[in-house]
């Protein structure tokens, strides 16, 4: 089932035009219709009710908010997938609504799409051209769908959209004045979902308002903006000079493929400059807002709009990070004596919040179905003290089964059911804050995967992050090296486990291997997977050995490169089993603790190469025979990549010690090592001193 919202005021000039295309959709599955109207007295009420089928909502006009009536709509609708219009877009073909639903069949974690705008008849040149230009930025030239992820552009536009209920479940549309679309399409990006630009799915939009009213929308555009998603535009005027004289040539240029005589070039010309001055001139005003006298503001508003800048108040009523200020305020809650001991344990996993496919959660779901083989009990509570999910626990528990594993643990979002457990377990250091507060605990743990201060550049994160390792909490870390950085640096107890590889899933499948071939990890918006760097050592690679072909996955979006390469994408455990089966080398670098990519390839028979001097010494040997360790540079990396390329002999020897080591290094010993040192933790609990309030300033 396909939903359809459109929210209507005095829409009677299009209304029918608009009810009737959508109507008239060919899909080959049920779709509603709903009109949410907020006052209108012009018709549009009487052509609602000429359209059989369609049902109506109605509202005060007080009561109208664009996030709040689109979340009305949702609420109100039962498609998996809800399609946005505005009283004035009109589908372009019969076939938009299948567009999107194809779009969403391009990957499980497609949150949200949308398609062009198309000038009405009559529409100013001017305005064509930048509906034209806007959308074609996007890509999908032939036609099909493009895919975007947190590294590409934030647009996203409800005059025509349509989003994923899962998606708004997670994340609904905020209550603000402006740009509800844009920073629901900010949220779900954050969350892990994507967008996708759908081309298919053209609607009739546009205005072509007097200079006065063009001006000042721009200027409430831009406010929105900046208010919602933080865009601003640069504040330069030689910028703003360069902007309005490329849009004036790039209108002229418009102009000439039309046809248009040189008169009317010089007329529009004119204009042109005179609307690209005030696009600029507003938009930048409306993005600095908050630094204008009220007065002003409303002067400069298209609704008269004088207030302040909007700043939502974070869903828990407290700041971020106030767990933080609590501890040291407060202390930490002593633990209480066990009365359980050698019996099942209750074990409290507290994590952040999560979307789909997330490497972390996964190693700590994988961990809570490990748990419950044993014979333990476990419980999931999400803490989410910035608002980054609002998903109701029910859900969030769904998507744990349809996307990680199925497991008996239930789900809490806060901790108002919060009674007590027998282990109490951190998974992140935003977490540790909340679990030193949890009272009735046993014993408390430390689930440590990454050295998390190196997130962050020197900053208040960094400086929270350091510091939840020395609250005394046993840590279970992903690594020898992280075991030792714990231990050394922090003063922490630490028991480390090595990651597993799932060889249902990566295995040698039988394909011929090339000789020719790298699959690098090219996850270019998580900086610590050091994409530059295996950028450059490639195209040094190809300088070298120009007839290299190299693969690049781990990110929807294309990378900007001066060599020729295969974009893959962000594709399924089975693409990449295909992927590291017939390439010739694997590349994955990492800055911090090492990841699961070496050894998914390694268990495929890929040879890797992946940085020195961190984790990976202590986990595969520094002597070559697993894994080939490069210095981090360039020359160094494509060095190692091409001694593999050119000598089968040793690549074969070094795809034969990964297999050894991946049958080794299997998630049935890594989740029996956490289970025990668990049970072992919980068997030797007894309450330390209290740690004392203030003591980390």
């Amino acid at each position: 089932m396909i939903s359809v919202v459109i929210p209507v005021l005095n829409g009677a000039e299009f209304l029918d035009e608009v009810l009737g295309a959508v109507t008239g959709q060919v899909i080959d599955e049920p779709f509603e219709v709903l009109v949410i109207d907020s006052g209108s007295t012009d018709g549009s009420l009487e052509i609602v009710a000429s359209h059989p089928g369609v049902r109506l909502i109605e509202i005060d006009k007080s009561e109208f908010g664009h996030g709040r009536t689109r979340n009305l709509g949702v609420q109100n609708t039962t498609g998996e997938l809800i399609a946005f219009l505005t009283q004035d877009a009109t589908p372009a073909s019969e076939h938009w609504l299948s567009a999107y639903r194809d779009a969403f069949r391009l990957a499980d974690n497609v949150g949200a799409a949308f398609g062009p705008h198309l000038p009405r008849t009559g529409v100013s040149p001017i305005m064509a051209r930048l509906l034209r230009d806007h959308f074609h930025q996007f890509g999908g030239a032939d036609g099909q769908p493009v895919l975007q992820g947190a590294d590409g552009p934030i647009f996203l536009s409800n005059s025509n959209s349509c989003i994923a209920r899962a998606a708004w479940e997670q994340t609904p549309f905020r209550d603000i004045a402006y740009a509800e679309d844009q920073a629901f399409g900010v949220d779900i990006l954050r969350g892990g979902w994507l967008k996708a630009y759908v081309p298919g799915a053209a609607a009739l939009h546009s205005h072509d308002y007097g200079m006065a009213e063009s001006f000042k929308r721009y200027f409430d555009e831009y406010r929105g903006l900046n208010d919602s998603v933080g865009e601003r535009t640069e504040a330069s005027a030689s910028k703003a000079f360069e902007i309005i004289a490329s849009s004036v040539a790039e209108d002229q240029k418009y102009l000439e493929e039309l046809g248009q005589p040189a008169w009317r070039r010089a007329v529009w010309g004119a204009r042109s400059a005179v609307y690209h001055t005030g696009r600029v001139g507003f938009g930048g005003l409306g993005a600095r807002a908050n630094r204008l006298p009220a007065r002003v503001r409303e002067a400069l508003s298209f609704e008269g709009r004088g207030d302040g800048v909007s700043v939502e108040i974070p869903p828990s009523g407290r700041l971020p990070f106030e767990d933080v200020l609590e501890v040291e305020r407060e202390g930490v809650v002593p633990l209480v004596p066990g009365d359980g001991l050698g019996k099942p344990m209750h074990v409290a996993w507290v994590v952040p919040p999560f979307g789909i496919g997330g490497g972390g959660h996964t190693t700590i779901f994988r961990m809570v179905r490990a748990l419950e083989q044993a014979g333990h009990r476990c419980s999931i509570w999400v803490h989410d003290p910035i608002g980054v999910d609002g998903s109701a626990a029910g859900t969030m528990r769904k998507r744990i089964s349809d996307h990680y594993f199925r497991i008996d643990a239930p789900v809490h979002t806060g901790f108002e059911d919060w009674r007590g457990a027998d282990v109490a377990i951190a998974t992140g250091w935003d977490t540790v804050y909340r679990v030193v507060r949890l009272e009735d605990c046993v014993a408390r743990a430390y689930f440590v995967q990454d050295h998390e201060p190196e997130f962050y550049a020197n900053s208040s994160k960094a400086l929270f992050a350091e510091r939840s390792y020395k609250f005394g909490l046993p840590c279970i870390c992903a690594s020898p090296w992280l075991a030792e950085i714990v231990r050394e640096r922090y003063g922490a107890t630490a028991t480390p486990f090595m990651l597993g590889v799932d060889a249902d899933e990566y295995s040698p499948i039988g394909t011929p291997r090339r000789t020719d071939t790298i699959a690098f990890y090219a996850r270019t918006f998580t900086e610590r997977r050091a994409v530059e760097l295996g950028l450059l050592a490639l195209e040094e690679v190809q300088r070298q050995r120009p007839h290299t072909r190299i693969a690049l996955y781990g990110t929807h979006a294309m990378v900007h490169v001066p060599f020729t390469y295969e974009h893959i994408g962000v594709v399924s455990p089975a693409r990449l089993q295909r992927l590291y089966s017939e390439a010739t080398v694997g590349l994955s670098l990492s800055l911090t603790n090492y990841s699961l990519i070496p050894q998914e390839m390694m268990a495929c028979g890929l040879p890797v190469v992946e940085l020195a001097g961190r984790a990976c010494e202590g986990v595969f040997g520094d002597d070559g025979r697993v894994i080939s360790l490069a210095q981090p540079d360039p020359v160094d990396i494509a060095n190692h990549i091409l001694e593999l390329l050119d000598d089968p002999a040793r690549a074969a020897a070094q795809s034969d010690a990964g297999l050894a080591f991946a049958r080794e290094h299997t998630w049935d010993v890594a989740t029996a090592t956490v289970v025990g040192a668990l049970e072992k933790l919980h068997a030797e609990s007894s309450p330390p001193q209290p740690w004392a309030a203030g003591s980390l300033i």
